[in-house]
């Protein structure tokens, strides 16, 4: 891949998007630690979005508190007096605790601050699905509306399935999304079976467990897809070079260089050779058949928009009252969650290689859309909080789950850990951590180039 081949406004979009929901996500979980502390009357010497190591973009002393923007975007955090956090600050451990300080609080007090960033995450994304869902609602394609039924890729022939067949179910779960089924089919615990309509008939189709890593390695590709034909909605005028005749609205592509086409997946298959070259496409228009040649893009694209599934079989769109959007985000909410905890499972367990789906911020950037779309950007914000939470309350230390966790075994055991301990403890988190992300980020950067 060259420079010049990177869609660099599009990676600008996503970027910005990634900037503003990480500003959005580290900016409440933050203000839910300093809200407490203050609560509780710690002091709070800094608050910052985004981390700050030699130099810091903008700050501002306000009172006890220095407020700044750092120029790494990857967190943030509030220093209060007397706590072992990130800043390592042992001179301070030394002095005896006074009045202000998190350490000199009761454990129930340190707990609250521990877990309120969490908290304000899962709020911030409870409150997110709601809205979405009541502002637009679901869209969905069901099995039952698809003509053709759908096109078996490689992996789905390798488990049975037909070009035709039509996923009804999946463990005898009926489908409501067809469009779905595949992130569904890799989200599912123990799926054992698939049942599909096939020539009228209902057949069970049994999962292998080597389906998932097998997705994972394809990134959700050579599975299945809905079969339909092609059919011209619009010509892109700018994008197409036609040598004889020219494609129109309505017109049905019936084949690519006298070779047959029924529906988009052979039609893609056959034009796909021939980038910067020149076809002849066989077009029905109307009762009569005819042959347009036209020079294929770079990227074998002849340039026009194709009538999509989703408008050529009808979507069933479902409205929410504000009332019936509550329980139907909360469940979407933690329904996510436990897609997510599935996937870290199914990682653990090693039915999913971690170098294929592991992935840093440039991951997290690259799930943006490079165009500005708001329903997706609150979505994925959404996502991205109750991930959030999930990963910072997890009991290892330099996190919050580690600190909550410490004040719990207090709580209990009416002993508190030594400030060596905590120390110490937080050393071992950290470097944890930073190695975790340096992984990650090592992982993205290796895809990037290959």
């Amino acid at each position: 891949m060259t420079l010049l081949a990177i869609d660099w406004a599009g990676v600008g979009v996503k970027t910005a998007q990634f900037i503003l929901a990480i500003t959005i996500l580290v900016a409440l979980h933050e203000l839910g630690h300093y809200a407490t502390a203050k609560w509780f009357k710690c002091r709070v010497e800094k608050f910052y979005l985004f981390f700050d190591p030699w130099f810091s973009i903008w700050k501002k002393k306000i009172g006890e508190t220095v407020y700044g923007v750092g120029w790494i975007p990857l967190g943030g955090y509030v220093k209060i007096s007397g706590m072992i956090d990130e800043s390592m600050d042992k001179e301070q451990l030394k002095q005896p605790a006074k009045p202000y300080e998190f350490r000199s609080k009761p454990a129930w007090q340190r707990l609250i601050i521990m877990v309120a960033g969490v908290t304000m995450n899962i709020l911030l994304a409870l409150f997110l699905f709601i809205i979405l869902t009541y502002k637009w609602g679901d869209d969905y394609l069901p099995p039952q509306n698809l003509k053709y039924g759908l096109y078996a890729d490689s992996l789905a022939q390798k488990i049975g399935l037909q070009n035709g067949d039509n996923i009804i179910a999946i463990d005898n779960k009926p489908v409501k999304n067809i469009l779905t089924v595949t992130p569904d089919i890799m989200t599912t615990r123990g799926i054992k079976t698939l049942q599909v309509k096939r020539n009228g008939n209902t057949i069970n189709i049994p999962v292998p467990g080597s389906l998932i890593s097998d997705l994972t390695h394809t990134k959700l590709t050579g599975f299945i897809d809905v079969q339909y034909p092609v059919i011209v909605d619009s010509v892109l005028k700018s994008d197409v070079h036609f040598i004889k005749g020219s494609l129109q609205k309505g017109d049905k592509i019936i084949g690519v260089n006298n070779q047959p086409v029924q529906f988009f997946q052979q039609f893609d298959s056959l034009k796909k050779p021939y980038a910067n070259k020149v076809i002849s496409i066989n077009v029905l228009r109307g009762s009569d058949t005819l042959t347009v040649t036209a020079k294929l893009n770079d990227k074998s694209q002849i340039g026009f928009r194709q009538v999509y599934p989703d408008e050529m079989f009808g979507t069933v769109h479902q409205s929410y009252t504000f009332a019936e959007s509550i329980p139907v985000g909360i469940h979407k909410c933690f329904s996510t969650l436990s897609k997510y905890i599935t996937g870290l499972q199914q990682i653990v367990s090693g039915k999913v290689n971690p170098n294929e789906s592991v992935g840093s911020v440039i991951s997290i950037a690259n799930a943006f859309s490079s165009i500005w779309d708001w329903q997706h950007f609150w979505t994925l914000t959404a996502i991205f909080s109750i991930v959030l939470a999930f990963m910072n309350i997890l009991p290892i230390p330099a996190l919050d789950g580690g600190h909550a966790l410490f004040c719990i075994y207090e709580i209990i055991t009416g002993r508190k850990p030594t400030d060596k301990f905590m120390e110490y403890a937080q050393m071992v988190g950290m470097i944890l951590l930073l190695g975790l992300m340096a992984y990650a980020l090592g992982l993205d950067v290796f895809r990037l180039f290959k």
